[in-house]
């Protein structure tokens, strides 16, 4: 019964761990959108997650014709100066600022709705109208669902049926 009850209270403290993963962030999110408009550049994704034994809070950047390093050293200054004085995580963390990368695969709305109007790569677990990878102009975005204009028309793709769908890279 004793080995029962604490394997239950483990479950409840890992959701609590993630529930307080995605309340941490939001309120990075809000930093991060504030220092990120008074810079020119978007924050498309946030991350606070734990890998192996340490924690990283990554804050992912963009901007039309993509971000250098100058523009992720300017960004994770002004955030630190802004987020350390909230002291909102008590643990020990090691903080990132990234671009999202080139073949980075769109996840949240929030990614679908930026990249509006770009190129994006799709592969599919099973073909919608007999097509499993393709490429065209991300359209749109709407309950989970990627709107997807190829030569043929409209497709739409929803999230969970997606391999990934990423930014298409040309070399």
């Amino acid at each position: 019964m004793d080995i029962v009850h604490s394997f239950v209270l483990l479950l409840l403290n890992k959701k609590e761990v993630k529930v307080l993963a995605g309340a941490i962030e939001q309120k990075v999110f809000e930093v991060a959108d504030n220092v990120a408009e008074k810079l020119g550049v978007y924050v498309v994704d946030v991350e606070y997650k734990k890998e192996n034994k340490e924690r990283f809070l990554r804050v992912y950047i963009d901007k039309e014709g993509g971000v250098g390093l100058d523009e992720c050293e300017e960004f994770s200054r002004r955030f630190d100066e802004v987020f350390d004085e909230m002291d909102i995580i008590s643990e020990a963390y090691t903080f990132e600022v990234s671009s999202p990368g080139a073949d980075r695969v769109l996840k949240t709305e929030r990614e679908f709705n930026y990249y509006t109007g770009r190129r994006v790569e799709v592969k599919l677990y099973k073909a919608i109208d007999g097509k499993k990878e393709f490429d065209g102009i991300l359209k749109g975005y709407e309950n989970k669902t990627a709107i997807i204009t190829v030569d043929e028309g409209d497709i739409s793709v929803p999230v969970s049926e997606a391999v990934y769908i990423r930014l298409y890279f040309e070399i």
